[in-house]
């Protein structure tokens, strides 16, 4: 196989100037350092603006999920929905980090099922998330439990929806 001319040349300058790419004098080796210092600098600076970022993201978060105050639940069912945790994670750090302040618990039902039995799924329903809250770090002289079952409806209409706006818990500042 001939290599020609032009591929021979070609290679000993892309030898030649790796070499010299490579050898390096005593300035060459502090600016060198310095653009170093200067790119770890700048890169703490973007850590630290990324950490803030962070910081602020977290806090939108954080205010977003104590505004959520409604937790709805399915038909007759007590437990609430597992996309309710993370929110509910946040009302119960609220809580741990603030001793003095206490809440409501405020179980509802849709209007099928007798009086006495809404009473009781409300009740369970608000219970179900005190013990959630509890676990991760209230304290249960924080909450008050009340239901009302049907009696206080979101929703006077009778349509699914309607029902769907009726079963819930309502978190209320006392």
């Amino acid at each position: 196989m001939k290599i020609t001319q032009f591929t021979k040349l070609a290679l000993v300058i892309f030898a030649l100037s790796g070499f010299v790419a490579c050898s390096s004098t005593g300035e060459d080796a502090a600016a060198s350092e310095s653009q170093t210092q200067s790119s770890s600098s700048s890169s703490g600076n973007s850590q630290s603006a990324a950490e803030a970022a962070a910081a602020a993201a977290e806090e939108r978060m954080r205010r977003s999920a104590l505004a959520t105050r409604i937790f709805y639940f399915d038909f007759d069912v007590s437990e609430f929905r597992g996309s309710d945790r993370d929110v509910l994670n946040y009302h119960a750090r609220e809580l741990a980090a603030n001793p003095s302040k206490r809440i409501r618990l405020e179980g509802h039902a849709d209007e099928r099922g007798t009086r006495e039995y809404n009473l009781a799924l409300g009740e369970r329903r608000a219970n179900g998330i005190l013990n959630y809250l509890i676990v991760n770090g209230a304290a249960r002289n924080q909450i008050e439990i009340v239901s009302y079952g049907e009696e206080r409806p979101a929703d006077r209409a009778t349509s699914e929806a309607a029902y769907q706006r009726n079963r819930r818990v309502e978190i209320a500042d006392m």
